[in-house]
């Protein structure tokens, strides 16, 4: 290989990896369109948390006990339940970090959220802000969340 093929193979190389390293750094993986009937129902009361941020078993599980969902009752009929759990489990987050069904199914548990968020990145007094309110309100920080973009440099943690 002639000097200038092997730079040429290193930039492109580097640049693959930085890609990679971009696409891990994303903890929804590929950003999905909504479907607009989960949009409708489920950001009704709360973001309509992208799919890919917990496994099809988790979504699983929370379609099918909607009648308690976190203490309030969000039942739906057969046919949008079916259609919403479909499109969850299609889309849901099927790589290495997303893969742990994390405890009760909450995404604020899930050891990846943990870790993004530890104490010292976050301090734990910022969950008690009244702007913030708790871990689950993304927007708060994240005001591209409802896209799916959870990019950590554009992150502004409200007073």
């Amino acid at each position: 290989m002639t000097h200038s093929n092997f730079k040429k193979f290193s930039l492109a190389l580097a640049l693959a990896a930085g890609l990679l390293v971009n696409a891990q750094a994303d903890p929804v993986g590929a950003r999905v369109t909504a479907l607009p009937q989960y949009q409708q129902e489920c950001a009704a009361c709360h973001m309509a948390y992208p799919p890919g941020l917990l496994p099809a078993a988790s979504w699983q599980r929370m379609m099918g006990s909607l009648n308690k969902h976190y203490g309030t009752d969000a039942s739906l009929d057969a046919a949008s339940t079916s259609n919403i759990s479909g499109w969850l489990k299609t889309n849901a987050g099927s790589y290495k970090r997303v893969s742990e069904e994390p405890p009760q199914d909450r995404i604020t548990r899930s050891a990846w959220f943990l870790r993004k968020h530890r104490d010292g990145e976050v301090p734990a007094g910022v969950w008690k802000r009244a702007s913030v309110g708790s871990p689950a309100n993304c927007v708060a920080c994240h005001a591209q969340a409802a896209q799916g973009n959870f990019d950590e440099h554009a992150v502004k943690i409200p007073k």
